[in-house]
């Protein structure tokens, strides 16, 4: 046996390491970048990890437009703006939505320096500065159950097949963590044979692939499972256009683009004297000194019985860095950040 079953958080933070640094876990790298992000997907489905293969020139295009995602609205105007001036509505196709709010997000784009905009008259003329590209390459969701019973694995399992069904990701895989050499039944006999089977042993920080998946059709007609079928009862579902999967996706990648997956951090109180980050490795879980354990976004917040503010001494005698450990961790997870966008193999 390999240890105790870790927190799913923890487990899950374990699985965003593992897929920075090792991605894919079987067969050749993606030949470019890739991002990893945690607890994202539509309205209906979030996946616990993400990883976004991306296009190496697209993504160096991509980089252009900045840190921060780029919505419906902004991709827009974007996408359509000429490159020599003209009048937005002249020179946008119709929105299928007011004009009023294409003015709006051509205001946000000219704000954050992606569009290039003048007055004339009462008009306002849009020119592009960046051509917004064809970046992503594939989406591949990750569910991670590090304790992976019987019944945990037939819930896992249902999940499973609204996302194989409706083919939003290209590839979709469970993870779950190593407990000894034989890996639970449950496993191969519940998950679908499309869905990936990943086996972490967290010691070692390395994992395994015992089942690969196999690819599913993003580009083509999916089947969003409304309710599933049960004796004598049928389901209920409705198709789902690729076209309208693609728009899915591209907001999965742009939300993916910006938060990466540290973004857990900034619901912690980083500022507690127990909140502890180990500064040679800044991507392991983050640690409650009080505790003796990692700690959950959900636990550490000010609320919480052990929280203790640091003390001024620290801030004021410049330890560990000017500002307290919390300035500290902040600076640190800021050098961090920058690290996910580039990140490829090397």
């Amino acid at each position: 046996m390999t240890g105790e079953t870790l927190a799913e958080f923890t487990f899950e933070l374990h699985v965003c390491r593992l897929a920075e640094r090792d991605w894919p876990p079987a067969g050749t790298p993606p030949g470019g970048p890739w991002i990893v992000a945690r607890q994202l997907g539509t309205r209906g489905r979030r996946w616990d990890t993400i990883v976004i293969e991306c296009d190496p020139a697209g993504f160096e295009q991509r980089a252009a437009f900045g840190n921060r995602g780029l919505d419906d609205d902004l991709r827009f105007v974007l996408r359509n703006a000429p490159e020599t001036w003209g009048w937005y509505r002249d020179v946008l196709p119709d929105p299928g939505y007011p004009w009023r709010y294409v003015r709006e997000s051509i205001h946000r784009a000219a704000d954050r320096g992606v569009l290039e905009t003048r007055r004339e008259g009462n008009r306002i003329h849009i020119r592009r500065r960046y051509d917004y590209p064809e970046w992503i390459r594939r989406i591949v969701a990750i569910e991670n159950k590090p304790d992976l019973d019987r019944r945990a694995a037939d819930a896992l399992a249902r999940q499973l097949e609204y996302d194989v069904a409706l083919g939003l990701a290209d590839e979709v895989w469970v993870a779950t963590q190593r407990r000894d050499e034989r890996v639970a039944p449950a496993l191969l006999e519940t998950m679908p044979v499309e869905a990936g089977i990943l086996v972490v042993d967290p010691e070692s920080l390395a994992w395994e692939s015992i089942w690969n998946p196999r690819s599913l059709r993003p580009a083509e007609t999916g089947v969003r499972i409304l309710e599933a079928g049960r004796p004598n009862v049928a389901g209920r579902f409705e198709y789902v256009e690729g076209g309208e999967k693609e728009k899915f996706r591209r907001r999965i990648a742009e939300r993916a683009w910006e938060h990466g997956w540290r973004r857990y951090i900034d619901s912690m109180r980083q500022d507690c004297r127990h909140f502890a980050l180990e500064a040679d490795h800044p991507t392991n879980p983050p640690r409650c000194v009080a505790k003796g354990r990692p700690q959950t976004a959900a636990e550490c917040h000010g609320s919480c019985d052990r929280f203790e503010p640091e003390p001024p001494s620290w801030r004021t005698r410049g330890w560990p860095i000017e500002g307290g450990p919390g300035r500290a961790v902040e600076e640190l997870l800021a050098h961090q950040r920058e690290r996910y966008r580039p990140c490829q193999a090397e």
